[in-house]
């Protein structure tokens, strides 16, 4: 997407933790706890990975789009689908986008990344911007 900025990504956060439970030191019913409104997010507005579940590894990880922001109003905390977001981009200035990856069988809910899209993040005035913002920019100064 070409205005996603500050990308925060937790996969280290999520590999420390699954040496936790691997080792015995965390309990699976301690990270396997996705609430009845994850995994309804998971099934209606998902998207399906390739990746098995790090715990149960019988099924495939969904990765679940919470969007949050000012501008959203109450749309702010809603899971989105992947193809809805570059549209929003379009729309609102800046939301922050949070990516949790959950198993629909035991329950396993991680935050996988998080990162801001929105207009805001296009630089209308930089060398790759249209010839016609140019343009208007140079007859504005």
């Amino acid at each position: 997407m070409r205005t996603q900025r500050q990308v925060v990504d937790y996969s280290l956060q999520k590999r420390a933790l699954l040496r936790e439970v691997h080792s015995g030191r965390v309990g699976i019913y301690e990270v396997c706890d996705a609430s009845p409104y994850l995994k309804n997010a998971a099934r209606f507005h998902g998207e399906l990975t390739d990746d098995r579940c790090p715990v149960c590894r019988r099924e495939n990880l969904t990765h679940v789009h919470y969007i949050y922001g000012d501008e959203l109003k109450q749309s702010a905390g809603q899971a989105r689908s992947k193809t809805e977001l570059p549209v929003l981009a379009m729309t609102f200035r800046e939301f922050q986008v949070f990516v949790v990856e959950v198993c629909r069988g035991c329950g396993w809910n991680h935050l996988v990344e998080q990162y801001l899209l929105g207009r805001s993040g296009l630089d209308e005035s930089g060398p790759n911007a249209p010839t016609s913002t140019r343009r208007r920019r140079e007859a504005a100064e």
